[in-house]
């Protein structure tokens, strides 16, 4: 698995759980869900993304993206 993979993959479960979060535990998760959102487009602009870095450490394979 790349890396392109393994942050898309992550970003799309911390999304999940942060709605499941927002729906049974308390609504002010949302903020997570909006953060998660805000780091996505940041990533987009700037090329920096902790996750990317993180996979990197662990191992997985360079791709296109990051």
């Amino acid at each position: 698995m790349s890396i392109d993979r393994a942050v898309l993959l992550f970003a799309g479960l911390m999304v999940l759980l942060s709605l499941l979060l927002t729906a049974y535990v308390h609504p002010a998760f949302m903020w997570f869900t909006a953060f998660i959102g805000a780091n996505l487009i940041q990533s987009s602009f700037t090329g920096f993304c902790p996750a990317a870095i993180l996979f990197r450490k662990l191992g997985l394979g360079r791709g296109p993206a990051f």
